[in-house]
């Protein structure tokens, strides 16, 4: 077998690990490079192979810097079969022709405002190729082998991140490796921990946060702080969160705290169709979740969801406590964005970030302390406070990757640290080779590797 780095290598994004055995070939992963413009270019390069030539691509979840580059690759001529499980199918139902609404949205006010030195802008692709896409995707239920390619198997298991995301094992027979894609937390406020996993000769694995402990503090508690200091001078909390994961468990914690009246009865907004939309996946896969029905439906219901462009900029105009969780995460595009340009500038509102802020967007920008923030080709001014919430994340931090590491029955021959930012990925090296005495590698991009 040989492994080939397309992606998310000194960086957390763009995941994609070319697999070739014999004649066949592998994709795992089909991610966006998102944040530094240098980083998001490489999305316009073409692979280091011909996209007819891959026979299949298995996904470890639907977020879109693991999935969004796979209607380009159809596009480019891509028409093997796309291995996922159920529930990712269904995220990516909703996430990747939103992704592409979104790149066209943005080429159509570059061309408007004439900001783009092509004329005109293009999309990378469009809502049409996203749906084309879904055609070529074959779900794959949890711990069932199967065989994507002459002489490789493959199997799923849960990796706690989202709903439906797994962990991606290969083996040829001869020798195995598995991909950790994202692992989520042991004890996450809504999604099931982590499966364990008995290991493999090979390991790629993750290092969002390979430098980094998660705050041992009560997350409701810090959540009420800020909601309640914001509301008491009369301003926004604005929170740019993930449609797939971060907004239901905000969703999920506000409930909780408006049910034990630690907050008070403010407008509570979901403005993001795509995560009132996920929302109801999630109710729907209740078995990957640590809810009840009823706390399902009580997550689901905690907001005022905002449907329409049109009641969106109302929301700009109005005054008062309020909270408005919207997409995108990283602020890196959608209608979030315009609630930063509205309610940033006002020293009485907060921008709270609920996770990790790749570098290159623009919420590690704010986060970062800037006064200033490109919005549109405008500097739009940061007055109001920001505010960090990192606890609730759906990354597993260094501690808790250790300890999913840790259950493996044996030692990988060799693990790679992969999506990772270059302090973080060396960290996570420097810990794994310390307290478990494993071989490790940072690969580089585009490297490519023999696993013999």
């Amino acid at each position: 077998m040989k492994l080939q780095f397309l992606g998310a290598t000194d960086t957390v994004t763009g995941s994609k690990y070319l697999l070739r055995q014999g004649k066949s070939s592998i994709l795992v992963d089909c991610g966006l490079f998102q944040g530094y413009k240098q980083l998001r270019l490489r999305n316009w390069s073409p692979l280091p192979m011909d996209p007819t030539h891959i026979d299949a691509v298995i996904l470890t979840h639907a977020h879109i810097d693991h999935s969004g580059y796979l209607p380009l690759l159809a596009k480019q001529g891509f028409k093997g079969k796309v291995y996922c499980s159920p529930t990712t199918f269904d995220l990516c139902r909703i996430l990747l022709p939103d992704c592409g609404y979104l790149l066209e949205e943005e080429a159509e006010y570059l061309n408007r405002h004439k900001m783009s030195k092509h004329s005109p802008a293009l999309p990378l692709y469009t809502r049409d190729d996203a749906q084309r896409c879904l055609a070529l995707f074959e779900p794959v239920s949890y711990h069932k082998e199967w065989q994507p390619a002459k002489g490789l198997n493959a199997t799923l298991a849960p990796s706690g991140h989202i709903p439906g995301s797994a962990f991606v094992r290969l083996d040829n027979g001869l020798r195995s490796i598995l991909f950790s894609g994202d692992i989520g937390r042991p004890n996450d406020w809504v999604l099931a921990a982590p499966s364990p996993m008995d290991g493999a000769d090979y390991l790629v694995v993750e290092s969002t946060y390979g430098n980094r402990l998660h705050k041992k503090t009560d997350v409701l508690l810090e959540l009420a702080d800020v909601i309640n200091r914001t509301a008491a001078r009369g301003g926004a909390v604005i929170i740019p969160a993930f449609a797939v994961g971060r907004a239901q468990s905000l969703l999920y914690c506000i409930h909780l705290l408006k049910t034990q009246g630690v907050i008070q009865n403010l407008p509570i907004y979901l403005n993001s169709p795509m995560a009132a939309n996920a929302t109801h996946i999630y109710e729907r896969n209740r078995s990957e979740l640590r809810l009840t029905t009823a706390e399902c439906r009580a997550m689901a219901h905690s907001a005022q969801i905002v449907h329409t462009p049109e009641e969106s900029r109302l929301l700009n105009a109005r005054h008062g406590p309020m909270v408005i969780i919207s997409a995108s995460g990283m602020a890196t595009g959608g209608r979030v964005v315009h609630h930063i340009k509205a309610f940033a500038p006002d020293k009485r509102n907060t921008i709270l970030f609920a996770g990790f802020q790749a570098g290159g967007t623009r919420g590690a920008t704010i986060a970062g302390g800037a006064s200033s923030v490109r919005i549109f080709g405008e500097d739009v001014p940061i007055r109001a406070e920001v505010a960090m919430l990192d606890s609730l994340s759906a990354h597993a931090d260094a501690a808790e990757i250790i300890s999913w590491l840790r259950g493996f029955k044996s030692a990988p021959r060799q693990t790679f640290i992969t999506h990772g930012e270059p302090a973080a990925a060396d960290a996570m090296r420097l810990r794994i080779e310390r307290e478990l005495h494993w071989p490790c590698h940072i690969p580089y991009y585009l490297e490519s590797v023999s696993l013999d």
